[in-house]
């Protein structure tokens, strides 16, 4: 996820490995130990997040560093949060019972986490960092615990995945856990504009999780077929005349680009949605979320127009990326990627 999710995938050499991962946990949880008042404790977490968020995404880490200091931390510890499960389920080369029992362990330390007073009362029980960080965050905002859970239960699915009949069947039992969610965490930290467009800023989110999520899957299409896992709908490739049995096959590619396009262009509905409520959200995160929308917009499009989505993964340049954002705003980009 990028993810989201940016819950989109990070190119395999940017990944971690299952050890550092564990290595760089630990530290961040002695660091943590060391630091007082709890606050700060948090902020040592918060810190090892960004540093999570800019290894495994260009993007999302750009257009985040428009939003205010506190709340961009907040994002960055949600992002830890959601990364490391995507990345258990996605990367790590374990067998199915191995992916299962370490998402099983991290559900627990939230769990646990749930019942535990404080930070250093969860860091010393050793649960992660990054899930006691993101507890304190729910209680903070108002996250739903079970919403949290709705995006593991997601994650679980893609360690034994199974196909989609229709859009709404994607969305309601995989896209809502795996990207709506975490949208959903989102508006919280960002806020409304007023008590009364809470609404507006959820259903804005919710429209962009899911854009977010079928642009994602529409960037890898063949690789996630190699790991058993079909995200078009089985009613759009019947309809298309694509069997799933050989996607990688020759003869199916331009039947295949019709139905990624067809997803495209329901993709580029829900950015358009969710950029007209964006007014919903506080003015001082109304730049980052259109940020993210221009940014990943213009990447769903360049997957909706080419001839080579299929065989070559698309991305946004650097230039593009650069015009899309606000130009008030530029002087931020440099100083972001001296961050990374």
């Amino acid at each position: 996820m990028e993810g989201t999710g940016e819950t989109v995938a990070s190119p395999a050499s940017a990944v971690w490995s299952p050890d550092r991962w564990v290595r760089f946990q630990d530290e961040v949880r002695r660091r943590a130990l060391q630091a007082r008042p709890e606050a700060a404790a948090w902020l040592v977490i918060a810190r090892a997040a960004r540093r999570v968020m800019a290894t495994y995404t260009t993007s999302f880490y750009l257009v985040s560093r428009f939003l205010p200091l506190q709340k961009r931390r907040r994002v960055e510890v949600i992002y830890a949060a959601v990364r490391y499960p995507d990345e258990v389920v996605d990367s790590f080369p374990f067998p199915p019972e191995e992916r299962d029992a370490l998402l099983g362990r991290w559900r627990e330390d939230f769990e646990r986490a749930l019942v535990v007073d404080s930070l250093e009362q969860m860091l010393r029980s050793g649960i992660s960092p990054f899930v006691a960080a993101f507890t304190v965050l729910t209680r903070e905002t108002g996250i739903p615990p079970d919403e949290y859970r709705a995006f593991l239960d997601a994650m679980g699915r893609d360690i034994r995945p199974a196909p989609f009949a229709t859009l709404d069947d994607l969305i309601e039992h995989y896209v809502y856990g795996s990207a709506v969610v975490v949208g959903l965490f989102l508006a919280r930290v960002y806020g409304p504009s007023a008590p009364d467009r809470m609404d507006d800023a959820i259903q804005s989110s919710r429209d962009l999780g899911i854009a977010l999520q079928l642009t994602n899957f529409l960037r890898d299409v063949r690789e996630d077929w190699r790991r058993g896992r079909v995200y078009i709908p089985l009613d759009i490739l019947s309809e298309e005349g694509v069997g799933i049995a050989r996607l990688d096959d020759p003869a199916q590619e331009e039947p295949l680009l019709r139905a990624v396009r067809r997803l495209a262009r329901a993709a580029d509905g829900y950015y358009r949605r969710a950029e007209e409520s964006l007014d919903a959200f506080s003015p001082d995160c109304r730049i980052a979320i259109e940020a993210c929308i221009r940014v990943y917009g213009a990447l769903n499009r360049r997957i909706m127009d080419s001839p080579d989505s299929l065989r070559v993964r698309q991305s946004v340049p650097f230039a593009e990326k650069w015009r899309v954002l606000p130009p008030s705003k530029y002087w931020r980009l440099p100083l972001a990627l001296l961050e990374r």
